[in-house]
């Protein structure tokens, strides 16, 4: 098979979308398929044997690590210089608007998946009455294609009553190997100040308004042998490390590799604030880890974390109610470790193995549609 992706953020920007098309390019070469990339410039030349063809382009002023590319030239030529069998448009935004029409007139297959909700982000930012246009403007690059993915049945739902049509789910796997309890490490621990008794509450993520951290100083305030170690960066950090002074706090800053996997497995726990992440990959890696998860009852989180079994789920927005459930999950050792070990089983049934199958499978749907020369239902 011959795959052609068609993306707006990827290396070295960090990110959901990024981990799944490295995760993918990877499967791709393994099971002995050919791919290739069209990606923002900047990202390397090739990966996982796949070339990446660059796109120009800017930062998207409220979310950098997705860039602004207009219309390209050659890229009608490249496609259909490489023939492939299917064109996946991840998390399109921009570009987005002008596959659709391309791919149809090449005669090809596309496939989109719905990675980011933008009008969500966009209320986040102060620009709450863009909201509906945003999703007007998804809406009528996702209609276009033949089949739309989506990471959780929350988004699913939230998608259908919007009018977006032909919607599949397909979740997101984990590496079980590189983020296992395994790497916790009681020296990482004390180097980031961790006293005898504490319990490390950990956050991993974009700080970012959208992702809810601002609840973060709020929830630990009072809460007895807690600090809080917040991995990552963003346009944020800087308003809330105001509010977090005199809080027992950490920044590290981004992680990855085993550092990454490191600062997981040292955890007592792991928050996750954010309403409006249509998955929390985040989320996944913790479990895998051994980590209790405390999640907003929302998006993605609402398909991974079952309340009282592996974690807690909190009220969105509703800071009192994340402290009672951080409250209520540190003060029992007992039921936080049965907790974790409950969140590494369900990790180990989504291996990226398994999920990439799945999309193998929808990819092969979709080529048959074009043999049949019909549009799917």
């Amino acid at each position: 098979m011959r795959v052609a992706l068609i993306a707006e953020t990827f290396l070295p920007d960090v990110n959901g979308v990024t981990t799944t098309l490295c995760r993918l390019l990877e499967h791709l070469q393994r099971t002995g398929h050919e791919a290739v990339l069209f990606a923002p410039q900047g990202a390397p030349t090739s990966y996982a044997g796949a070339e990446i063809v660059p796109l120009s382009g800017m930062p998207l002023p409220l979310y950098p690590e997705v860039k602004l590319t207009p219309p390209q030239p050659g890229l009608t030529a490249r496609l259909r210089s490489f023939q492939p069998d299917v064109v996946h448009l991840v998390g399109p935004v921009v570009l987005g608007a002008i596959v659709p029409g391309i791919v149809r007139r090449l005669g090809l297959p596309l496939i989109a998946s719905y990675h980011t909700d933008f009008g969500a982000y966009s209320r986040h930012y102060g620009f709450g009455f863009l909201q509906h246009g945003v999703n007007a403007w998804l809406r009528w690059i996702h209609n276009r294609c033949r089949i739309n993915l989506c990471p959780s049945s929350f988004t699913l739902h939230a998608l259908r009553a919007a009018g977006f049509r032909r919607l599949r789910i397909w979740g997101r796997g984990v590496d079980i190997e590189r983020f296992h309890p395994r790497y916790r490490s009681e020296a990482w621990r004390a180097a980031i100040g961790i006293q005898p008794g504490e319990r490390l509450v950990l956050y991993v993520g974009r700080v970012a308004a959208e992702k809810r951290v601002d609840l973060l100083p709020e929830a630990i305030r009072g809460l007895p042998n807690v600090r809080l170690v917040i991995v990552g960066d963003g346009p944020f950090r800087a308003e809330l490390q105001r509010r977090c002074a005199g809080l027992p706090v950490h920044f590290t800053g981004y992680l990855k590799g085993e550092a990454l996997a490191v600062a997981y497995a040292s955890a007592d726990a792991f928050v996750f604030p954010s309403d409006t992440d249509t998955f929390g990959q985040v989320i996944q890696e913790a479990m895998a880890s051994g980590l209790p998860v405390v999640a907003a009852r929302a998006g993605g989180a609402i398909d991974l974390v079952r309340h009282g079994h592996n974690g807690y789920l909190f009220t969105p927005g509703v800071v009192t109610d994340l402290r009672a459930r951080l409250r209520e999950l540190l003060a029992n050792d007992s039921r936080r470790i049965t907790q974790g070990l409950a969140g590494r089983a369900a990790a180990e049934r989504r291996s990226w193995p398994s999920v990439m199958d799945e999309l193998m499978g929808y990819y092969t749907r979709a080529m048959s549609h074009r043999r049949l020369g019909r549009q799917p239902g």
